[in-house]
């Protein structure tokens, strides 16, 4: 199993603890507010409570922040990530929900990887799944499919194990610059929800036919 670090104390951060958790892995939660990362880490039950602006414990750190302050935070830990995996779950949607606020032709993986030091290694992953039914970990009985894009193959690998262990199934979609296509596909359930399912309780995967 693995060992992970999760930077964010919001529902996807709790919902990544739980099955994590769950699934055998080691978590660490790391929060600005000590309090609230002690309260979150006693709610899912087994989780230790890191320190901000430390070095974080795991070999897997997952970005649970909101966009806006991502690549803030992976600067701020500087050469404390080299090594690490780091899982980006961001959407960097504009506040009009029809667009993004990164520049063209970039997506926001890309944007935080360029704020990580040489030798973190940055993956797309878990973007296209809301939080309650990340913690529900199925949909009509089948594991929910999260799709992961990244240029470092064995962080791939690495990350795909993670996601197994969760017992949900990892679809490569290709390299880092795929991540914009992710965050297309969160775009289009913000449409959906706005438009014509008009709640959150679904999830977008792939039936293989035949």
């Amino acid at each position: 199993m693995s060992s992970i670090s999760i930077i964010g104390l919001g529902n996807m951060a709790t919902a990544l603890a739980g099955r994590a958790l769950a699934g055998g892995n080691a978590v660490e939660v790391i929060g600005r507010d000590p309090a609230k990362a002690k309260k979150m880490a006693d709610a899912v039950g087994g989780a230790t409570v890191g320190t901000a602006g430390v070095a974080p414990a795991g070999d897997i750190v997952i970005l649970a922040v909101p966009y806006a302050s991502a690549a803030a935070v992976v600067s701020g830990y500087g050469d404390a990530l080299h090594g690490k995996v780091v899982i980006d779950i961001t959407n960097p949607v504009s506040s009009d929900f029809r667009g993004f606020v990164t520049p063209d032709g970039s997506s926001g993986a890309q944007e935080i990887a360029k704020a990580a030091p040489a030798g973190a290694y940055v993956v797309k992953a878990f973007n296209t799944l809301f939080s309650h039914v990340l913690a529900a970990g199925q949909a009509e009985g089948r594991p929910l499919d999260v799709f992961i894009a990244a240029d470092d193959a064995q962080a791939k690998t690495r990350v795909s194990a993670f996601i197994e262990s969760l017992g949900l199934r990892p679809l490569d979609t290709g390299d880092l610059s795929m991540a914009r296509a992710l965050e297309n596909v969160a775009l289009l359930q913000l449409g959906l929800v706005a438009h014509s399912v008009k709640h959150t309780d679904f999830s977008l995967g792939v039936s293989v036919l035949g």
